[in-house]
C-alpha cells in the first residue's frame, strides 16, 4: 500500500463530558501523554499514512498543537480542520481539508489511543486485495448475547454470530467516501458511522477483525484499561 497516498482524518471534537476531565478526553493524560497523542503517534508510525488531518474545535487549535503535535517528533505533516456540531459534520470538515491527491481516506476516533500501525496496515491490505471494495472497517465478533428491546420488554434474541462490534479505523477509497458524504448531504442522511454512508451509496464494505482492546475512551474506568494495556505492551517490548 505504500504506493497509495493515504490521509488519516482524526476526529477530536468531542467534549468528553462523561469522562469528567477538564479540557476533555482528548487531552486527558494517560500513561504520561494526552489520549490524543497516543493516537497521533500510532498513525504517524503507520506505513502508508503520509498526511494527518486533525479535526478539533477551531478555538482550540493552538492548545491541541501545543499539547499533542508539538510534543511528538512526527514525520507526518498535520493539517487542522474545524470540528462540526456532529461527528458526521466533523468528518466532512476533515474530508474537505484532505489533499485532493489522496487515494485513501482513513477515519479514526482521536479517543481510541490503542490503535496500532498493524491495525491500520490490516485495513490497507484488505482494501488492496479487493479492487471492488470501497472500504474496510475494523471490528470484532460480538461475544455478548444481544436482545432487541421494545418499551423495556425483550421482543427478540437474534443470532449473535451475525453481529460484529465495529471500531475505527475505517478506511476507504477517497472517491467513494467523498461521493458517499456528498450523497448523504444531498439526502439529509445521518449515518451511525462512516461505513453506513458508503453502504447506503452502494459501496462494498469489508470488515477485518481487530483486537478488542482498541477501545474508545469514554468514561473514567476506560483510562485505567488503556494504561494497563499500554503497560502490558511496553513490558513485551523490553
Amino acid at each position: 500500500m505504500s504506493a497509495l497516498r493515504a490521509v488519516a482524518i482524526v476526529c477530536s471534537g468531542g467534549t468528553g463530558e462523561r469522562l469528567g476531565v477538564a479540557g476533555g478526553k482528548q487531552l486527558a493524560l494517560v500513561a504520561g501523554r494526552p489520549v490524543l497523542a497516543w493516537t497521533i503517534a500510532a498513525l504517524d508510525a503507520a506505513e502508508g499514512v503520509d498526511h494527518i488531518v486533525l479535526v478539533c474545535p477551531a478555538d482550540r487549535v493552538d492548545e491541541y498543537r501545543a499539547a499533542v503535535v508539538d510534543s511528538l517528533a512526527l514525520l507526518t505533516p498535520v493539517t487542522y480542520a474545524p470540528s462540526g456540531v456532529s461527528r458526521q459534520a466533523s468528518v466532512a470538515s476533515g474530508i474537505a481539508v484532505a489533499p485532493l491527491e489522496a487515494e485513501i481516506l482513513l477515519v479514526h476516533d482521536g479517543a481510541r489511543p490503542l490503535v496500532t500501525p498493524e491495525i491500520v496496515a490490516s485495513t490497507f491490505s484488505a482494501l488492496e486485495a479487493d479492487p471492488l471494495a470501497a472500504g474496510v472497517v475494523v471490528g470484532h465478533p460480538s461475544i455478548d448475547t444481544l436482545k432487541i428491546v421494545e418499551g423495556g420488554v425483550v421482543s427478540e434474541t437474534p443470532d449473535r454470530a451475525k453481529y460484529w462490534a465495529v471500531q475505527t479505523p475505517q478506511t476507504f477509497r477517497a472517491a467513494a467516501l467523498r461521493a458517499a458524504y456528498a450523497q448523504a448531504q444531498a439526502e439529509g442522511l445521518v449515518g451511525t458511522d462512516d461505513a453506513s454512508l458508503v453502504e447506503h451509496a452502494g459501496g462494498r464494505v469489508l470488515l477485518v477483525e481487530g483486537p478488542r482492546d482498541n477501545i474508545k475512551v469514554t468514561v473514567a474506568e476506560d483510562v485505567a484499561l488503556v494504561e494497563a494495556t499500554l503497560a502490558f505492551r511496553a513490558s513485551g517490548e523490553e
